[in-house]
């Protein structure tokens, strides 16, 4: 199948039809950026998903951490049952980077765990890209991380058709070459195995395996087997066969290489000896003939990311071929051919900016003290201008997009911007409501597009604001009239130790209270959530982790302590998205406690009430009744809770054999957990694992 379909029961509905239309034309019309301003619950990734549907090509969508990027795919899986929707995230469940820290003269070695399941899903999206159209990746921002170059990871690539002769020998030299390695006695993702005249392929990207019959050296049937199960599942003419790795170097170009890695080792030892740095020029000459060694012997190496430049015969300085170099760019202009989504980009957008300079500053050290050849530099993730290079048309997507989103999309040229009055769409419920807005919003521009009306119905929460004298007593008078409605409470403060304190005092009131920020584990954390969620908790405080990507519809009252101190927890940008978790009770309510209104609150209510209005009036007109969300929630797995406390308990007195046997049965767990795309329970058994490691 060549085009996205949309599998959907619902209709677009409230802003929802002016939205997809306006940012389809303005798609159509060679506008490059755009913004999708939408309230929490308004359904953004359904008018994405339109959105895509309507525009018909290769799609990326990226979001700043891998939760959320499992989520976002989930979803399109659901809207694209059809069509290709993969998922592109680091790797590593553990990734601990090369660095060096001079002043303690701490050198600290790379250390990593791949998780095969994620790198198997980074396989079958660049597969995907390479093989169809109608592709759409969700990708956190590891994509401006380099990979292997397309052209090199296609060129390796091996065909096989039934009837064809062909030596076995040159077969099995062609997917070795392809870094796929032989292994009889069990066949795993990555491997081949050969028993008589059948050969066993399982491609890095596939989650079955290929049969090929040989009868002497011709192919006689190619079959895919379900794995592990061996059933038959289809019976195919031809297939092609893709490589194992993204880093795959042709043999001349290996060898072109490790020439052009002596030459550059030369360079810099004489520059380490006239700077006098002999122990620098000991440290790299020694390591970097190390590697060339073993480069020499088996095509790679430890850490051989650091030499990637010349695998891909870059120049120093030139960007890394990255996942968006596999998505389809225009033959004639060579600019990008797909669409582009960033959503959460208030929070996505800085990330991008930042990772490039954190890169380099480590690599620096590396270099300087020896550790690395300078072009360890080009190892690394786009800069921001670079990332800008190689994408189109974008979409920003978020609650409260920032000012650089806002006027990169009010730079597209006028020319380019369809009138929204000239959109025709007789599906659109409420033209007037959404015309009435942009006249009020000096700022409208039209492709700011903005999404406020939630078809549920649900109302932007109340605020109120109160003076900081009494402030405890007045909160606890307030979380006693929730509890008796079996309501949540959030409260936010600025400091951990604020937050601890406050936890015991209402404790000692005996009220069912938590607290949570970046020093609760990650076992901890999603424990706390999903006991506030069931009522063992009926208040949890916090302070930043509290503002965004939590979905508790129980809650019904946030209350923001300190709301008036001007800062980075306290911006506009902070107290929407504190606003908004309680915007999915028909209750929800938000106190600010502060002495006086500042620029961020006055601006966060003001925003807050106009969306309010707009709902109210769309609720009257279209006889809507707001209810809050039902979400179901789990119980508890007493047994699982169980057993991991009696692990905790009796581990340190376990047989070290015992030990091991407990973490192997954990790390599957947690394999099987990523593997389904959970990856909040692969995170919690992975920090399980580590601290029963170190007890060992």
């Amino acid at each position: 199948m060549s085009n996205f379909v949309l599998k959907s029961k619902f209709e677009p509905k409230g802003d929802q039809p002016e939205a997809i239309e306006r940012l389809s034309a303005n798609l159509e019309s060679g506008v490059k950026d755009q913004v999708l301003w939408g309230v929490t619950g308004s359904g953004k990734t359904f008018t994405m998903a339109n959105v895509v549907q309507n525009i018909q090509k290769p799609t990326l969508v990226i979001a700043h951490n891998k939760t959320l990027a499992a989520q976002l795919a989930d979803e399109f899986r659901q809207y694209f049952p059809n069509n290709a929707v993969h998922y592109f995230v680091s790797y590593y469940d553990y990734y601990q980077p090369e660095a060096y820290i001079a002043s303690t003269d701490t050198y600290i070695e790379k250390d990593s765990s791949i998780n095969d399941e994620i790198d198997r899903l980074r396989h079958a999206a660049t597969h995907a890209l390479l093989t169809r159209k109608d592709v759409l990746i969700v990708a956190s921002v590891s994509c401006i991380y380099g990979i292997g170059s397309p052209e090199f990871y296609q060129s390796e690539n091996v065909i096989l058709k039934v009837g064809e002769d062909i030596k076995r020998d040159q077969l099995l030299k062609s997917l070795t070459n392809q870094q796929y390695q032989r292994n009889d006695l069990e066949l795993r993702r990555g491997t081949f195995r050969l028993k008589g005249d059948t050969l066993e392929i399982l491609p890095a990207y596939a989650e079955n395996y290929f049969r090929i019959e040989f009868f002497g050296d011709n192919i006689e049937k190619i079959t895919e087997m379900a794995w592990p199960d061996n059933n038959v599942l289809k019976n195919y003419q031809e297939i092609e066969i893709y490589p194992a790795k993204h880093f795959i170097t042709p043999e001349p170009i290996l060898k072109l290489a490790i020439s052009e890695i002596r030459k550059d080792l030369e360079i810099r030892l004489k520059e380490l000896k006239s700077e006098n740095k002999l122990l620098e020029y000991q440290r790299l000459e020694q390591r970097t003939n190390y590697d060339l060694e073993i480069m020499e012997q088996t095509g790679t190496c430890s850490g051989i990311e650091n030499y990637s430049r010349y695998f891909d015969q870059r120049s120093p300085g030139e960007p890394p071929t990255t996942l968006l170099d596999y998505f389809p760019h225009s033959t004639s202009s060579g600019q990008a051919d797909f669409l582009l989504f960033i959503d959460e980009s208030h929070m996505t957008v800085p990330q991008i900016r930042g990772m490039h300079a954190g890169d380099h500053s480590r690599k620096n050290s590396l270099i300087e003290n020896g550790f690395r050849l300078p072009s360890a530099f080009d190892n690394r993730p786009l800069q921001y201008e670079e990332f800008q290079d190689k994408i189109g048309r974008t979409i920003f997507v978020s609650a409260t997009p920032g000012e650089y989103e806002l006027q990169k999309s009010s730079r597209n040229p006028k020319s380019e911007i369809r009138n929204p009055k000239e959109i025709k769409n007789s599906n659109f419920e409420n033209s007037k409501i959404v015309s009435d807005l942009d006249i009020r919003d000096s700022n409208f521009h039209a492709s700011v597009v903005k999404q406020f009306i939630r078809p549920t119905g649900l109302i932007d929460p109340e605020i109120e604001v109160r003076k900081t004298a009494g402030q405890i007593k007045d909160l606890i008078t307030e979380i006693d009239s929730r509890i008796l409605k079996k309501q949540r409470v959030l409260v936010t403060t600025l400091t951990k130790r604020m937050a601890e304190e406050l936890t015991e005092y209402l404790a000692e009131r005996k009220i069912k209270v938590a607290y949570i920020h970046s020093d609760v584990e990650t076992l901890e954390r999603s424990e706390i959530l999903h006991s506030l969620r069931l009522g063992e908790y009926d208040v949890l405080v916090g302070i930043n982790l509290l503002r965004e990507g939590l979905d508790l519809p129980e809650v019904s009252m946030v209350a923001i302590l300190d709301a008036d101190k001007e800062g980075f927890l306290r911006s506009k940008t902070s107290l929407v998205q504190t606003i908004g978790r309680a915007a999915r009770h028909s209750e929800g309510k938000v106190i600010m406690y502060a002495d006086r209104i500042t620029d961020s609150m006055k601006a966060a209510i003001s925003e807050t009430e106009n969306r309010r209005k707009l709902q109210e009036r769309y609720n009257t007109e279209h006889g809507i009744i707001p209810t809050t969300i039902q979400k179901s929630v789990k119980p508890k797995e007493i047994k699982e809770e169980e057993e991991l406390k009696k692990i905790n308990k009796e581990f340190k007195v376990l047989p070290k054999i015992e030990k091991k046997r407990v973490i192997r049965d954990l790390e599957q767990l947690m394999e099987e957990a990523a593997k389904n795309l959970e990856f909040e329970r692969a995170a919690e058994l992975r920090d399980q694992i580590i601290k029963l490691e170190s007890l060992i």
